[in-house]
């Protein structure tokens, strides 16, 4: 991905913790299985200029563990009862990873049980609004191909002790927990909680955020379908634009603080005109704001297509003194894509040209989706490193995609910085070169 990337001084220690020596042969091993060394590593850093930042020599540079399955594993399988949560909105191809870690945990590994929490991490707090669901293969057999999420989510923290101690009551030796920034921090302060006590209970995060926003994580499960499921709209926005004199199509996507769909989506649908992110400043009065520009294009062409994620313009949607947060944190604002309307409009009224504007907003239709089948793919072999990597005895780790190996990043990087496009790289800069707008 072009974006922006932590330096060599701000990386944590990306060793990977375990819970202590592997002792039990993988049931995997009379099955003539390739397995992964614990020696295998990953360069965090592929390219000279990247390495250049480095003081010493490249056999010092940062590198990753490499997933996969291990010869050795800490749990006994036969003996191990594991659970799994889902935290935040909901990603296409959250089922497919709940039926995949089901399945290579019951299939490949023979684990007694398989729990699903329900409703996020409240699922495993005293206030439970149902309890776990026993997931078995008969149960997820078809999940994949059905959008939203079995287990249902919620947003927000929840008391750790009391979530360590429904996990002892239940004998659970591995918890899968599925989300994005906010679930990997809960994640993590969990995982520390439960070194805290000296309990040998793993924790293993599986990256879910539809904006691709994970530091240290190149790609996350939803993405392909957020950014394929953008072409009916775009291209209806087009059409709508086209078919009206001085027709503009306004598309609002998802990207809170990174605009990973919004650039994504006007290369995969080249007849977007504007895409607007929350990388770049937004202005738009003046000479060189982007009123002025789409009245250039309209009195060119007559007709333009716009992409806005969510969070660009966030200067413009922040209310003065409001700190409104929602329940993951995240500070609550205008609607953009509903500022941007009014804006328009009311500056060609002003104008006293015409305007045909239609405002097109699939952002909850695209999220809850069923995954394409790049992102089913993608949530299998997620779900199965998962697996391997909890069995191995390994924790406080997410399972990440990095330079075309799928490979183990520790929670403490995935939290530490927001990943997003990079105004001055190459990919922004070809979004540039497609849609023609300026710099």
């Amino acid at each position: 991905m072009d974006a922006y990337c932590l330096r060599p001084d701000e990386l944590p220690d990306l060793a990977i913790e375990t819970l202590g020596p592997a002792r039990v042969d993988s049931p995997l091993m009379p099955r003539g299985y390739r397995f992964i060394q614990d020696d295998e590593r990953v360069l965090m850093y592929a390219h000279s200029e990247s390495l250049k930042a480095l003081r010493d020599s490249a056999d010092d540079a940062p590198m990753f563990e490499r997933a996969g399955p291990r010869r050795r594993l800490f749990c006994d399988p036969l003996k191990l009862n594991c659970g799994i949560v889902t935290c935040g909105g909901l990603c296409p191809g959250l089922n497919d990873v709940i039926r995949t870690i089901t399945l290579s945990l019951t299939g490949q590994y023979g684990v007694a049980n398989v729990f699903g929490f329900r409703y996020g991490y409240v699922g495993l707090s005293s206030k439970a609004p149902r309890p776990p669901l026993l997931l078995t293969p008969e149960l997820v057999n078809d999940i994949h191909l059905k959008g939203g999420d079995i287990l249902s989510s919620s947003r927000g923290p929840q008391d750790v002790d009391e979530m360590i101690d429904t996990l002892q009551r239940m004998d659970i030796g591995v918890l899968f927990a599925i989300g994005g920034d906010g679930t990997l921090r809960g994640a993590r302060a969990l995982a520390g909680a439960i070194k805290k006590r000296g309990l040998q209970i793993s924790v293993i995060g599986v990256p879910k955020t539809i904006d691709n926003d994970i530091s240290g994580i190149e790609q996350s499960f939803g993405f392909s379908t957020a950014v394929e499921a953008t072409r009916s709209a775009i291209c209806g926005a087009h059409e709508e634009a086209r078919g009206a004199w001085n027709g503009v199509g306004l598309v609002k996507l998802m990207g809170r603080e990174s605009g990973f769909i919004a650039a994504y989506a006007s290369l995969a649908n080249s007849d977007v005109n504007f895409c607007l992110i929350p990388e770049v400043p937004l202005v738009l009065e003046g000479q060189g704001g982007f009123l002025r520009a789409l009245e250039k294009r309209l009195d060119e062409k007559h007709h333009a297509v716009v992409v806005v994620a969510e969070g660009a313009g966030s200067d413009l949607t922040k209310k003065s003194g409001d700190q409104r947060k929602d329940a993951s944190g995240n500070v609550l604002r205008e609607d953009i894509g509903l500022l941007l309307k009014e804006k328009i409009t009311a500056y060609f009224r002003e104008r006293q040209k015409p305007l045909a504007l239609k405002y097109i907003d699939p952002s909850y239709m695209i999220r809850s989706l069923p995954a394409d089948s790049n992102d089913s793919v993608f949530c299998v072999m997620l779900g199965q490193n998962a697996v391997h990597a909890g069995l191995s005895g390994r924790t406080n780790m997410v399972v990440g995609y990095w330079n075309q190996h799928f490979v183990h990043v520790p929670m403490e990087l995935t939290v530490l910085k927001r990943k997003t496009i990079n105004p001055d790289g190459f990919l922004w800069q070809t979004v540039l070169e497609t849609t023609g707008q300026a710099p």
